[in-house]
């Protein structure tokens, strides 16, 4: 329920790819300009002062193990890498990583990505990279080959993108949304001053289930998703999100304005899948425009759709208008020819994992969201 050429897809793809790259979407322009180097405090510098307080506080990297600027690397030294990661998107969560990584390689060739790689023996053993936005910075991915030692590694890829983005003097908060491939990460991002909110990626199966007929809608206008409905929709998202948990991990959703950013990049930009209009649907009051709910799908593999966002205005919460678009949504994409549909929730948010589950969809791995300073 939280997540895209170089100038204007860059942070975007990065942000709603879980929906991590949920964790891209928000830094265009500015996330551009932080890692063309333009940032207040150059990484390289910023990895020698972090090191050598790292190396304090964990020991000194062994011989063979050493920690590079993404920056100084190609993508040939860590395409091995990515790939493997792929696969993990690819067999554990029925997601094409591939238009994501894409970008990423692009970034790399033109030198332009902050942040660290970890080589052992001359071989690439995981990668990190964050944007920023303003005052915000977003830790774009981790990941670390189950080749090497997991836990280690990505603590220290962690300590050292860190520091980095903690001696810029404006920053005053960082998100981080990790999924589970490069092993624990709570630990660490606890040690480092982060909230942690555990999230699941969950999946529905739109072959083997069949669910009952949409329910009623009360009386209100169910549409199709059009254009003129942004607005209504920014407004409807920063209505539901007021105080709410997925309000603390993703400040989009605090203003009309973030709300707004984050719709353009789930619905015009590629980073959280292809858009399907088909299978987005809003309900408003006869003869107004004012939005109640709304059911926004992408198509993230061939055959496989993503709830990207599922909302409904407080004061009309419990009455099945939330249910009744799930299951819309899930009946356009059988009639599509989908195989399976998934989405991701805050764990602490029961009322809809409840409702997730009752749906038939069942959760198959849970990732860690982190916020600093607390």
């Amino acid at each position: 329920m939280l997540a895209r050429g170089l100038r204007g897809s860059a942070a975007s793809v990065f942000r709603c790819v879980p929906c991590v790259s949920k964790q891209w979407t928000r830094a265009v322009c500015s996330g551009w300009r932080a890692a063309t180097g333009l940032a207040s405090v150059p990484l390289s510098w910023s990895l020698r002062q972090g090191s050598q307080v790292a190396r304090r506080r964990r020991g000194a990297l062994p011989p063979f193990m050493n920690i590079v600027d993404l920056r100084q690397i190609s993508v040939r030294q860590v395409e091995p890498l990515l790939e493997e990661e792929a696969r993990h998107w690819r067999d554990e969560l029925h997601w094409d990583y591939r238009s994501a990584l894409d970008l990423i390689k692009r970034f790399l060739e033109a030198h332009a990505l902050c942040g660290c790689a970890a080589f052992e023996n001359g071989s690439a053993a995981g990668y990190s990279f964050y944007v920023l936005e303003e005052q915000k910075g977003l830790i774009g991915g981790l990941y670390v080959s189950a080749k090497y030692q997991q836990a280690a590694i990505g603590r220290r890829l962690l300590d050292e993108m860190l520091y980095s983005m903690r001696a810029m003097p404006q920053l005053t908060r960082i998100e981080a949304q990790l999924m589970p491939f490069s092993g624990p990460v709570e630990e660490p991002l606890r040690d480092l001053g982060f909230r942690l909110y555990t999230r699941q990626f969950m999946l529905f199966d739109l072959q083997k289930s069949s669910p009952a007929r949409p329910g009623a809608s009360a009386g209100m206008r169910v549409d199709r998703w059009n254009d003129r409905f942004f607005e209504s929709c920014a407004k409807l998202i920063y209505l539901c999100y007021t105080d709410h948990v997925d309000g603390e991990i993703n400040d989009q959703y605090r203003s009309r304005g973030g709300a707004l950013k984050f719709l353009k990049n789930i619905i015009l930009l590629p980073g959280c899948g292809q858009f399907v209009p088909g299978a987005s649907f809003v309900l408003r009051q006869p003869g107004s425009d004012e939005l109640v709910a709304a059911v926004l799908t992408s198509e993230v593999a061939s055959g496989v759709g993503h709830t990207t966002q599922i909302c409904v205005l407080p004061g009309f919460q419990g009455h099945g208008l939330g249910r009744m678009l799930m299951q819309s949504s899930a009946e356009a994409l059988r009639a599509m020819k989908f195989r399976e549909l998934t989405l991701t929730v805050t764990s602490e948010n029961r009322s809809a994992v409840q409702l997730y589950e009752k749906l038939g969809f069942t959760t198959i791995r849970t990732f860690t969201a982190g916020v600093w300073p607390r």
